[in-house]
């Protein structure tokens, strides 16, 4: 089972990669299941319920979300209702939506997705999402032993312990929202795969997919300058990883790196 994943979609030029590249990804690599973290794709902040629908539409399986998950209020209810629209699930009880689920692929395998949280330079107070994992995963393989968590952190330290925490108990370990591609990618000893960061899908020609004159201005002077996402040199970034769908373990791990032509004019029309 060929299970794909892509990194941080940024704004629309991010959400035109995926929806020009998926189908050809598809194919090529025969994929099973499509995860996506989508928590920047309404103009890089948050997402809202038309891009949620328009991703699940051009056949994204499972979107992951992160410290931008409330940025957009109209999202909650949503998220309430959309079984694989997941967000952390190591936010307090009572917060809307759910931070994991099953999805079954075309040919009748359950796969598990489970979104997780740091806590490490992160802006929320949020319950450990190694205690979180561990009673997540005790129920999600009652049902099947394949399992992908989306780990989304700033330290990389703690994405790697996490890795190591859940080896063998998970088929997978992605982390997300650094939006820098790490060259890292490999079989745990236990047998599951991991990457500390699977990229960004959206503009490089910027910072971390934001305009670069703008942060800049906002390092050197230190005002507020409002986030503009940028248009250049539109990339997807992402992995693929190969499961026994029997055991859960992974056998093959490829990073991806694909470039895609937006015209500018295209890219400047953010829609939510």
């Amino acid at each position: 089972m060929n299970i794909l994943c892509i990194g941080d979609v940024v704004g629309k030029p991010g959400r035109l990669a995926v929806e020009g590249l998926l189908g050809d990804l598809k194919k090529e690599f025969n994929i099973d299941l499509t995860i996506v973290n989508a928590e920047n794709a309404a103009g890089g902040s948050g997402i809202t319920v038309k891009i949620a629908k328009r991703l699940f539409e051009i056949g994204c399986d499972v979107l992951t979300m992160g410290d931008h998950v409330w940025d957009q209020k109209e999202i909650e209810e949503y998220l309430n209702e959309e079984e694989y629209l997941i967000r952390p699930a190591n936010f307090p009880t009572g917060a809307p939506g759910r931070g994991w689920c099953i999805k079954k692929t075309a040919s009748g395998a359950k796969v598990g997705v489970v979104n997780l949280m740091g806590r490490v330079f992160m802006r929320y107070h949020l319950e450990c999402p190694f205690r979180a994992a561990d009673a997540i995963i005790n129920e999600i393989r009652k049902e099947t032993p394949n399992i992908i968590v989306d780990m989304h952190a700033e330290a990389t330290s703690e994405k790697v312990a996490v890795g190591h925490y859940v080896d063998g108990r998970v088929s997978a370990v992605f982390g997300t929202h650094t939006h820098i591609q790490t060259a890292d990618e490999k079989i745990l000893p236990k047998g599951t795969a991991y990457i500390t960061d699977l990229g960004m899908t959206g503009p490089y020609d910027s910072v971390i997919g934001q305009n670069k004159e703008h942060i800049i201005r906002r390092f050197l002077t230190s005002l507020p300058h409002k986030f503009q996402v940028a248009h250049d040199d539109v990339r997807l970034h992402g992995m693929v990883v190969a499961v026994d769908k029997t055991t859960g373990n992974a056998s093959r791990i490829q990073r991806l790196q694909r470039p895609f032509w937006v015209e500018k004019s295209e890219a400047e029309k953010e829609e939510n």
